[in-house]
């Protein structure tokens, strides 16, 4: 491995007999990682700057492949820099073409949980908005990552930070499910394995697995034998780690099986923003991106969020105009008005039910239904009139009791 020029690097390794040296005018100093798609290398300009070179596994001796490969780099370098790591250079022309990125030090996901544990309280919340974060950027650049998952998300110094977005795509996405690692297979969304159209969904219901991954040591649906996890993505529901409740309700929505069913990544974003509290009103997709990336990066200490009262929102305000056809959903800590609770016929029902089964009146006209009877059998001596006489005394007070209590009900709601 040729010497560093900057501090050393946790988990770089040697270059191997046969891996290239230079990529362009970077020097290659070590590997990152291998996967499927390619080889990572470390590489640094005659500066010290450094880099993350993908050499990439495609054959673009194919014009159409070549123009794919072209047009999705392209649209990988336009992605807002919120909670990414950049695209700056793709190499097409050479025998290896190769993808040049920002480089982010620090540990990836998958390797901190292996190393350290699970992640809790507030750090959980800060990776959940960074990498949804950066979804959502991706996202409206028209771009699907394709691959998240903890192994592509690094955690640096000023928060979370998602890289490899759009290579998936870029190399045409031609891996089949049997020939993915399992690691990759665990994240997948179900439309992956019915080989239906690849969208934004696809990335929500990962970066879902990825958040449970990091909040359990584990993937919501195992990870023994390929078909198993298959089988289990497909129709099962997940197996989640203990997560704050409005979190975990918003795993369970990003976890669908059905793409339609999962909220946009922007709508992911403005909920666990307003959960702290940094979001009290509709922003711009912009100012949205700007405070999901300052969230993500705060220096918060490690500890369970505070409850917050949450804000509803605005009446007339207009929400983030989001790329997909995901239908947006409700979000789960807001308040939301049951249908018929206050308003006309329905809710003078509702409160009637309520009533109905109240165990304070049901004990009152119980009572004094058991006085009535005692009433009678002094009167009479007779246990039958008097049993009646109890009955009516409970009949008639539960009645009475039921109905104005409904009154009362619908008057200091309407007042």
């Amino acid at each position: 491995m040729s010497e560093l020029a900057g501090p050393p690097v946790p988990g770089l390794a040697k270059l191997w007999t046969h891996d290239p040296v230079t990529a362009g005018p970077y020097r290659l100093v070590g590997r990152l990682g291998a996967g499927g798609q390619g080889v990572v290398y470390l590489g640094e300009d005659d500066s010290g700057d450094r880099v993350a070179v993908k050499m990439v596994n495609v054959d673009l001796s194919d014009p159409r492949a070549r123009s794919q490969f072209v047009k999705e780099i392209a649209a990988a370098r336009r992605v807002a820099p919120f909670c990414t790591a950049q695209v700056l250079f793709a190499e097409v022309d050479g025998e290896r073409p190769y993808v040049v990125s920002e480089f982010i030090e620090g540990l990836t996901l998958h390797r901190h949980v292996r190393e350290r544990g699970p992640v809790t309280g507030n750090a959980l919340h800060r990776l959940a908005v960074g990498t949804v974060t950066a979804l959502a950027a991706i996202h409206s650049a028209g771009v699907v990552h394709c691959d998240l998952k903890p192994d592509n998300v690094v955690l640096g110094e000023d928060g979370p930070r998602v890289i490899d977005f759009g290579i998936a795509r870029a190399l045409g996405n031609t891996e089949t499910a049997s020939s993915r690692v399992m690691g990759t297979t665990a994240y997948m969304a179900p439309e992956r394995f019915r080989d239906d159209a690849i969208g934004p969904p696809c990335d929500v219901f990962a970066w879902a697995a990825t958040i449970a991954f990091a909040a359990g040591g584990r993937p919501p649906f195992g990870t023994d034998s390929l078909f198993a996890v298959m089988h289990r993505v497909l129709h099962d529901p997940p197996d989640l780690p203990a997560m704050p409740p409005v979190l975990d309700e918003l795993i369970r929505e990003c976890l669908a099986k059905d793409p339609a069913d999962r909220p946009a990544a922007e709508r992911v974003l403005v909920r666990l923003l307003r959960q702290d509290g940094r979001v009290t009103e509709p922003l711009r997709r912009e100012s949205l991106l700007e405070v999901g990336n300052e969230t993500a990066g705060a220096p918060t200490p490690d500890h369970p969020l505070p409850q917050v009262t949450p804000t509803a929102p605005q009446p007339g305000g207009t929400q983030p105009q989001v790329p997909t056809q995901a239908r947006p959903t409700q979000p789960a800590h807001l308040p939301v008005s049951e249908p018929g609770v206050g308003t006309g016929g329905g809710g003078a029902l509702r409160r009637l039910r309520r009533e109905a089964v109240d165990a304070w009146g049901i004990s009152t006209a119980l009572f004094l239904g058991s006085v009535g009877a005692a009433a009678g059998y002094v009167a009479s001596s007779a246990l039958g009139p008097s049993a009646a006489v109890g009955g009516a005394a409970f009949v008639v007070v539960y009645l009475v009791r039921l109905l104005v209590a409904t009154a009362l009900g619908s008057r200091s709601e309407h007042g």
